[in-house]
């Protein structure tokens, strides 16, 4: 009997020129979605990695179920007060999908969310007077892929527009729900980016839509009642590398458009007290200025926050009239600092809290207001030292308590209200870890690699308690580095059947993302991006030198531009690694930036440098493209997964990369897994994602030879 091998794609050069270079690409055929042979070929690999991974099928059903005896499924959110009822999701034991439902506050103190009684069950209210407002199990029947964009009330609580996509292209389709007669409206808006934002009256909604690049373009009002077809356009972004998005404060007084581009800022304001003036421009944009508003009353007056980078890399946060205001007109109200980035401002009716970072780690600020306006200015303080927290689900500018998460990479995600008349922190709920999870079994630590150029570079890391003092363990290394996303400590349930079967789990904080302020990203970025893959390879390096593990144990993953720099790691230092994991990896950035017609590319200049314009950007991407450089050597092991309805990442850019490792590397185990009806984010449903992750976990540990 013969044994079954790899998928062979057929190279077809295709030649192109820029600056005088010439560059071949045999595969670009696998562009073609629509193609027979393109598919066949998906299949063929899909084929191939379910054979190559048969011995891990027990492995992957007993991590899956690990992830389901940890979790509780039939599952209540922390309800938050908006107005006059407390909203909250519910998950459902069995169903892929949950629920959103609310109940009435008690009144108009009742500050003190609900909770459930405990014995109750699926089929019961959660809490006395519940109401069903979405139920996304019925939403989901019939279709193979599902997700819920966004949803919204009206300001009088009574309709509730809400956006689904059923193919993973994320082009939602916005559908009303009268919540007094539960029918839906006649009203549909296809299209849609996201969701809906509705005016203070509630008698139109707002929202955005894509050009042929998927770049968010066109601001739209409807009319409820209207066809869309005469949906009034408010705002078209000629400019190619701007995108366009609406909000409404907190107050509820202004609507407001954000203009923005990596680098640059346009905000327009339409003030619901002065509806004949429209919208305005607040402060016209000026290249490399950013900027976000937001209203705030402070000392009696109405003012706007300026969040702003004009007099700093690392933002200052300004005050200004409650109108258009040139940035000479912007009073400091927080100074900037290098030492700290600011990242967000929230107004409320007593107090200002500001998102922040320092040395790494998340903060929250408070600035309490008072008649005569800032009267206090302090940190809310935890005891851990490695952590994140994050304001969230505050959405009421009365209210008198601050809304937060935080976790850490052992402590379970935790939810608190933060009274700041009292500054008692209360905790209300941590995601519950079911089976007798401790997390003082666990321990953290903060690491520090030194990059090739003297930089110091965070790691995050979580393992069994005194486990590697006994000697090296396997290592799961994750990474991203790119749009100043910065991936700080997270809790994660599926981790724990790494770490109890004997591996770390560490963060590399590499440059390219926000985690050390600005400077951080923009020394991964444009002309410095290979700074992302040597901070990787630096921190790979350090933990075994530092004795955590060794490169054979070590095991890189990242995803989109994280799957980039999974790319790059394993044509630059293959022997630093053991495998790698790349998820929806955009490892062919060089063509991508070089065809302007492609989603996303020219919004990404600011990232990445137009190659296409510039030959000393186009030399540059070509050093380090991952598909570009892959080299006739030995690779280590490595899983790429993609999903077919890619909108952000095509999936022909794995395809590709994948058919040139298997022709050219003197030896490489590569495997490709295809979603077929997936998205950027993967599969839809919590049980379908938890199998997503058992596979890739079981191709883990068997690298680890933890298996």
């Amino acid at each position: 009997m013969s044994q079954p091998v790899a998928p062979l794609a057929t190279a077809r050069p295709v030649t192109t020129e820029h600056h005088g270079r010439t560059r071949v690409d045999a595969y670009d055929w696998l562009r073609d979605k629509e193609s027979p042979e393109t598919v066949a070929y998906l299949e063929a690999e899909n084929t191939w990695t379910q054979e190559r991974t048969a011995h891990l099928a027990d492995l992957r059903q007993t991590l899956f179920d690990e992830i389901k005896a940890r979790t509780l499924e039939t599952d209540l959110s922390v309800p938050t007060r908006n107005r006059d009822h407390w909203y909250y999701a519910r998950s459902f034991e069995g169903r892929e999908y949950g629920a959103s439902c609310r109940v009435p506050v008690a009144g108009p103190d009742d500050w003190t969310p609900p909770t459930p009684a405990e014995d109750s069950s699926a089929d019961e209210p959660a809490l006395p007077g519940e109401e069903v407002l979405l139920d996304l199990n019925e939403l989901a029947e019939g279709h193979d892929f599902f997700s819920l964009g966004g949803s919204s009330m009206r300001p009088d609580g009574m309709c509730l527009a809400y956006a689904t996509d059923t193919v993973g292209d994320e082009r939602y389709t916005v559908r009303f729900k009268d919540l007094a007669t539960g029918e839906l409206l006649e009203d549909v808006i296809t299209g849609v980016l996201g969701g809906v934002t509705w005016d203070r009256d509630g008698g139109s909604v707002y929202y955005s839509t894509v050009d042929e690049s998927w770049r968010a373009d066109k601001i739209w009002r409807h009319a409820i009642g209207s066809d869309q077809a005469s949906d009034e356009l408010v705002l078209h972004e000629p400019d190619g590398r701007f995108n366009v998005g609406l909000g409404r404060t907190r107050s509820d007084r202004f609507l407001v458009i954000a203009i923005g581009s990596k680098i640059t800022s346009e905000w327009h304001v339409f003030d619901a007290d002065a509806p004949d003036l429209g919208f305005r421009v607040f402060c016209p944009r000026v290249e490399g200025v950013e900027y976000s508003l937001d209203h705030a009353v402070i000392g009696g007056q109405d003012r706007f926050l300026v969040l702003h980078n004009a007099t700093g890399a690392d933002f200052e946060l300004a005050v200004t009239p409650a109108e258009p205001t040139a940035s000479d007109g912007w009073e400091p109200l927080v100074a900037h600092d290098p030492a700290v980035r600011l990242e967000d401002v929230d107004a409320f009716a007593g107090h200002l809290v500001v998102h922040q970072r320092s040395q790494g780690l998340t903060q929250l600020r408070i600035l309490e207001l008072g008649d005569a306006g800032v009267t206090d200015d302090y940190l809310v303080e935890f005891d851990e030292p490695v952590y994140t927290v994050g304001s969230g689900g505050n959405p009421t500018f009365a209210q008198p308590v601050v809304r937060l998460g935080y976790t850490t990479m052992a402590i379970p995600s935790s939810v608190y209200d933060y009274d700041v008349r009292t500054r008692e922190l209360t905790l209300l709920r941590r995601a519950p870890v079911l089976g007798g999870y401790d997390p003082a079994d666990y321990e953290e630590h903060r690491l520090w690699a030194t990059a090739d150029d003297g930089e110091r570079v965070p790691i995050s890391i979580v393992a069994r308690k005194g486990l590697h003092e006994a000697g090296p363990i396997p290592v799961l290394l994750y990474g991203y580095g790119a749009y100043e996303a910065s991936i700080d400590p997270y809790f994660s349930i599926a981790r724990l059947s790494l770490l109890d079967r004997g591996a770390a789990f560490a963060i590399a904080h590499v440059r390219g993302g926000g985690e050390m302020g600005r400077r951080w990203y923009d020394g991964g970025k444009m002309l410095h991006k290979t700074n992302t893959f040597s901070d990787f390879v630096a921190c790979a390096r350090h933990l075994v030198e530092t004795g955590w593990t060794t490169p054979q144990q070590t095991i890189a993953e990242g995803a989109s531009a994280g799957g980039l720099l999974m790319g790059a790691i394993a044509n630059q230092a293959p022997e630093q690694f053991g495998g790698v994991v790349a998820g929806v990896p955009f490892v062919d950035n060089l063509t991508s930036m070089l065809d302007a017609t492609l989603p996303l590319t020219v919004t990404e200049y600011d990232e990445w440098g137009n190659p296409e314009a510039d030959a000393e950007v186009y030399d540059y991407i070509a050093s380090y493209a991952p598909y570009d450089n892959v080299a006739a050597k030995r690779y280590p092991p490595i899983l790429a997964e993609t999903s077919f309805n890619d909108t952000r990442v095509l999936y022909v850019e794995p395809a590709k990369w994948v058919a040139r490792l298997r022709a050219t590397a003197t030896e490489a185990d590569v495997l490709l897994r295809t979603e077929m009806s997936a998205g950027h984010g993967g599969v839809s449903g919590r049980y379908k994602a938890w199998h997503d992750r058992a596979f890739s976990l079981a191709w883990i540990l068997d690298k680890m030879a933890l298996a």
